[in-house]
């Protein structure tokens, strides 16, 4: 359904096999079962912001996949387990959105973007938290959240934010690095940094 040319699109990126396998060695150690596929190509989700963000398609891609149980401690426990990856400087981008309602998209009408009390409460979930844990206890219950299902009526775009928040600790800042409207819908996305880097930054 989408636009002949979306799908002449190509991102050539290398992975990394040693990558990959140290990937699946740390989600093994957490207790998370895992399979490594060698042959599956990049996702939208995976290369769309890759094309923006290294146009080169020089850097090692390494791309991994939800679970299938889509439970919000999972997904956490994933970034725990990804954490020392951080050491070696491996970026953990988690691609998704924070509105993803296909029928909510362009009906604001004018009014207030879709989404706004979502975004408000899910930015003082990410922000506002005393620790990694804490943030992570906030995410866990996401649809306690206000207009959490209308924001995602599935959480397939919403859960790589817990890996990102799973992998950071209490020595990170987490900040908001993207805050606007998109077809009528409030959208944001967010970075979890050291304190002295986000300082920085």
């Amino acid at each position: 359904g989408f636009p002949d040319e979306s799908y002449r699109y190509e991102y050539p990126a290398p992975t990394d096999p040693a990558l990959s396998r140290r990937v699946g060695s740390l989600l093994r150690d957490a207790g998370l079962d895992c399979v490594l596929d060698q042959d599956r190509g990049l996702d939208h989700g995976v290369f769309v912001p890759l094309m923006l963000a290294f146009p080169e398609a020089d850097v090692p891609v390494v791309a991994m996949s939800l679970h299938r149980s889509l439970d919000p401690e999972v997904h956490l426990a994933m970034g725990r387990a990804l954490r020392p990856l951080r050491d070696d400087g491996v970026l953990i981008l988690a691609s998704g959105m924070s509105y993803h309602n296909m029928r909510g998209f362009r009906r604001g009408g004018g009014g207030e973007a879709a989404g706004t009390a979502f975004d408000a409460d899910l930015g003082a979930a990410v922000l506002a938290a005393a620790s990694a844990e804490a943030r992570a206890a906030s995410l866990r219950a996401w649809t306690s959240l206000r207009g959490a299902r209308d924001a995602h009526p599935r959480e397939e775009h919403f859960l790589p934010l817990l890996v990102a928040a799973g992998a950071a600790d209490d020595d990170d800042a987490a900040s908001r690095i993207f805050d606007d409207v998109i077809l009528g819908a409030k959208v944001s996305a967010f970075a979890f940094q050291p304190t002295a880097q986000a300082a920085t930054t």
